[in-house]
């Protein structure tokens, strides 16, 4: 028996986690997201990309070494000649000036080592200063946006837990009127009461059943979009919990959200200013192309009739100087481009800086307004129950209308749906309020009891710390 028991376990094993899922925590989805949501990912590949990007303008800065290699034949006078030349087998019956006017084919192969050093290209070193600042913006662009979906992943959680708890709420909803139709179809039976009220409970029953219809659509929708959003795809449904935290626990977390902080140095607004710094660099990279370029090259080179690297070497060294005050007007171009990018960049922090300040002010009044609410609705929970037990006493005494009866059950229920909605309404202003502030809504995985996890200012996995 024994045996047969362990078989079956070994066997119904690969079915286990189709049968039972293990709770996702606020805390798990927000790691999800950081490590996997879209947004994030893009974010991150961003700040990689443009991180690579401080490379490009080295080419100016440092040598560089080339190794050439080829063959060619020929029966061009000059080229014949030199060939001969350099291949070091010029004699005296070369010169004759048949020959000389009509060459035989003669074959080179040529090879060589070439080093070049830069040593002034001005555009390059403030290229570089204006690719880090670009480096810069976008990692901490980056930063905002994965904190902007930790916001979005707390609402996306909370709200998919409401619609959870609104299905609790409307089944036991539904059973208060099934058992308010069953008493009054049983009042009906014994001439206590009129079939109207028989069939008013009917129809209320009837639109809660509908309502509990619709908050299960409503339901696995929120699951998926929570899926979506943390990159595990719109197929999934995490399993989480039935009710939202209760309103005490809420309130004790987002209390300390509703002094009037100014707003702390917040990623975007900082991925604004950098940006400027940027486009500034960049201007003066722009102007920079009027001046003169000076660089320094040495090479060796191999030629022979027979293979590559053969015969006698040659070596040349030098330097160059060029000076271009004028290709076409690209360079003036190119400076008024530079510098429209730059006020661009000016006008896009001072509106960040400008956002941000109403931001602060903005979530403050919407946290302290969904507080006040909260407030409100905890105390129409516990008034709407007392009324409803009330009527419910005077309908059975035969004091209180079927109506009456429906109507407090319907005020009890709407209390009780207002109330979750007034807890997930502080929660996402809380969330929204810390973001303003440039603080890290992570910590409210503190909620779900789990430890708080990282401030988002870490990098994003890929990315190059600064």
């Amino acid at each position: 028996m024994r045996g047969s028991t362990t078989l079956l376990a070994l066997a119904l094993w690969p079915l286990w986690p189709l049968t039972v899922q293990a709770q996702l925590t606020l805390a798990e989805a927000l790691h999800v997201a950081d490590r996997a949501a879209y947004a994030n990912r893009t974010a991150g590949a961003e700040a990689v990309r443009a991180t690579a990007l401080r490379g490009a303008p080295l080419s100016g800065v440092l040598p560089s070494v080339r190794v050439e290699g080829g063959y060619f034949r020929t029966t061009d006078p000059i080229a014949a000649f030199g060939t001969r030349l350099k291949q070091r087998e010029i004699a005296q019956s070369d010169f004759d000036p048949r020959r000389l006017n009509f060459p035989d084919a003669i074959g080179n192969y040529a090879a060589g080592v070439v080093v070049e050093q830069p040593l002034f290209n001005a555009d390059s070193w403030i290229a570089r200063r204006a690719m880090t600042r670009s480096a810069s913006a976008a990692e901490s662009t980056a930063d905002w946006t994965r904190l902007s979906i930790r916001v979005d992943v707390i609402r996306a959680y909370y709200g998919a837990v409401l619609a959870a708890e609104r299905i609790t709420t409307l089944d036991a909803a539904v059973d208060a009127a099934r058992a308010h139709l069953r008493d009054a179809e049983a009042m009906v039976r014994a001439g206590m009461a009129t079939k109207s009220d028989a069939l008013l409970a009917s129809v209320k029953a009837g639109e809660l059943e509908a309502q509990r219809f619709d908050a299960q659509s409503d339901a696995t929708v929120a699951r998926r979009q929570l899926a979506l959003l943390i990159g595990q795809g719109a197929g999934a449904e995490p399993a989480l919990p039935a009710r939202l935290p209760p309103a005490n626990t809420i309130r004790a977390l987002a209390a300390p959200d509703t002094l009037d902080y100014a707003p702390g140095q917040r990623a975007d607004v900082g991925a604004a200013r950098l940006q400027v710094e940027a486009a500034r660099a960049d201007l003066h990279r722009a102007r920079s192309l009027y001046l003169p370029r000076l660089n320094a090259f040495a090479r060796y080179d191999w030629n022979s009739p027979e293979r590559v690297y053969a015969g006698d070497r040659s070596w040349t060294i030098g330097v160059l100087a060029s000076w271009s005050p004028f290709e076409g007007a690209s360079q003036l171009t190119e400076t008024q481009a530079a510098g429209a990018r730059l006020n661009l960049a000016l006008a896009a922090a001072d509106a960040a800086t400008g956002q941000a300040g109403l931001e602060a002010v903005r979530s403050l009044a919407t946290l302290k307004s969904a507080l006040a609410r909260l407030a409100i609705t905890e105390r129409a929970v516990a008034q709407s129950a007392e009324a409803h037990r009330i009527v419910a006493r005077k309908y059975q005494g035969g004091l209180a209308t079927a109506v009456e009866l429906l109507d407090a059950a319907a005020v009890e229920t709407q209390s009780a749906l207002a109330l979750s909605s007034a807890q997930f309404a502080t929660i996402a202003a809380t969330a929204d309020r810390r973001r303003a502030l440039g603080r890290d809504p992570g910590a409210m995985a503190i909620l779900d009891g789990t430890t708080p996890i990282a401030d988002a200012s870490n990098r994003l996995p890929g990315a190059i710390p600064r």
